[in-house]
């Protein structure tokens, strides 16, 4: 379960467009940060997704992806135009086609790699529906398989594409926009493909074109409503709605931080069994699989666009770090994956997010006012960096990076000593020891 949402210049403090994302995947499917460098490509060459090929084009362009580990296209990212997507798996009618074909991941790396503008990335991701449709296998330690919903945006206008099947509605963004893992647009969309309607009257979802509704007549219910979309995408908008005109790029990264507005300090993830927050933690059972596994917000205004990426699981434990698209990410010694491997940031971050989470209301304060004191100074800073030096901001977000590790380990330190009364209940600790054996993650 992910949630992604957009606040237009109109809508924000500054005059920027404010984007954000958290991807909730598998506790032990690690997510990497990557840039990709753009090329030119020879004529009738082909590109290796994550099943199968398709036709390269002539040219790519610059990407920053944050991605799992094992699939080749990405949870959400950027390219050197400007334009940031984040997908949304949704629940249709059509989600149980296994065929091993182009998956939501893909079709968004797609885009970023191939449009100018948040428009053009619309029309790619569209073309290539209608071509090969979309299926396969998107779990990691579990078949899962389902349709998608996408958040594109560039610096002056956003979009929000549904699909189910090859059949998909697109909505043009006036201010703000979440979305969640729902289909959210009835009859009002902005284009659409040619068969949508005459697909729905010839299932028997509706009778005729003046009774067609996208979301009523392709959803499924089942996924739809134990998924919590509904609820998560009406906890973001009442947020955004709530300071229209006024977002911020720290507002952005505090709805990602959201646990719900009813808990208070004692909140202890290990006791929920059902619903979803939108910083999400995965609990025991069937509905609470997944946890936040990397969080990313998108600043583009006058200037050059600023990223912030955590490079980590668990946005409330997380440090976002400044990036910029140019100067690129600090060198990894390697990239993570399914294993527990403190050489890399991942699960050096997630070492940190399972210790906290052996008490969550006693560990999750010792880390909160160093976590916002760092923050604070960035994003301060990075606004009188826009001009810098690209020598100068990438000597900044190796400091930033290498400043957020060193908390880490301290925080990782601080959370080990003294008495820890733990604070599982039995279901959630069966759970916990379950995860850990399968990352071969030892406290």
């Amino acid at each position: 379960m992910c949630d992604t949402f957009v606040a237009l210049p109109n809508s924000t403090a500054n005059g920027s467009l404010l984007f954000a994302k958290n991807s909730d995947r598998d506790p032990n499917e690690a997510q990497e940060l990557v840039i990709v460098e753009g090329s030119d490509h020879a004529s009738g060459s082909r590109v290796r997704c994550t099943y199968i090929e398709v036709p390269q084009v002539k040219k790519t362009y610059t990407v920053l992806l944050s991605k799992p580990f094992w699939i080749w296209g990405a949870e959400m990212g950027a390219n050197e135009n400007g334009v940031v997507i984040g997908n949304e798996a949704v629940f249709t009618r059509y989600t149980n086609n296994k065929e091993p074909g182009l998956i939501g991941m893909d079709f968004l790396r797609l885009a970023l790699e191939r449009a100018a503008s948040a428009e053009g990335a619309l029309d790619v991701i569209t073309s290539l529906l209608g071509e090969y449709g979309q299926s396969g296998n998107c779990g990691f330690s579990h078949p899962f398989y389902y349709d998608n919903s996408y958040l594109i945006a560039d610096q002056n206008e956003a979009w929000v594409l549904e699909t189910a099947g090859r059949q998909w509605v697109a909505q043009k963004v006036k201010d703000i926009r979440s979305i969640s893992n729902i289909l959210t647009i009835e009859n009002n969309w902005d284009y659409a493909s040619p068969g949508v309607v005459d697909e729905a009257i010839k299932k028997g979802w509706c009778r005729n074109k003046s009774e067609f509704n996208f979301q009523k007549c392709y959803s499924d219910f089942l996924y739809t409503t134990f998924g919590a979309g509904r609820m998560r995408q009406t906890c973001s908008m009442e947020i955004l709605n709530g300071k229209m005109g006024s977002i911020e790029t720290r507002d952005m990264i505090d709805i990602l931080r959201n646990h719900g507005s009813a808990k208070g300090p004692n909140w202890n993830p290990g006791k929920a069994l059902t619903g979803a927050d939108i910083c999400m933690h995965a609990g025991f059972g069937p509905i609470r699989m997944s946890q936040t596994t990397g969080s990313m917000v998108s600043e583009s205004g006058p200037g050059r666009p600023i990223f912030w990426v955590t490079g980590t699981a668990a946005p409330c434990l997380s440090i976002f770090k400044p990036v910029w698209l140019d100067s690129g990410l600090p060198v990894w010694e390697k990239y993570p994956e399914g294993k527990f491997d403190p050489s890399t940031i991942w699960w050096r971050g997630e070492e940190l997010h399972r210790k906290v989470l052996r008490n969550y209301p006693q560990l999750a304060p010792l880390i909160l006012n160093d976590r916002d004191q760092l923050e604070t100074e960035w994003v301060g800073e990075t606004r009188k960096l826009s001009k810098s030096s690209l020598e100068e901001r990438r000597a900044y977000t190796r400091n930033a990076f290498k400043t957020a590790d060193g908390k880490t380990a301290q925080w990782v330190s601080t959370t080990s000593s003294g008495k820890i009364n733990e604070a599982m209940p039995f279901y959630y600790r069966h759970f916990r020891k379950t995860v850990d054996k399968q990352a071969e993650f030892h406290y």
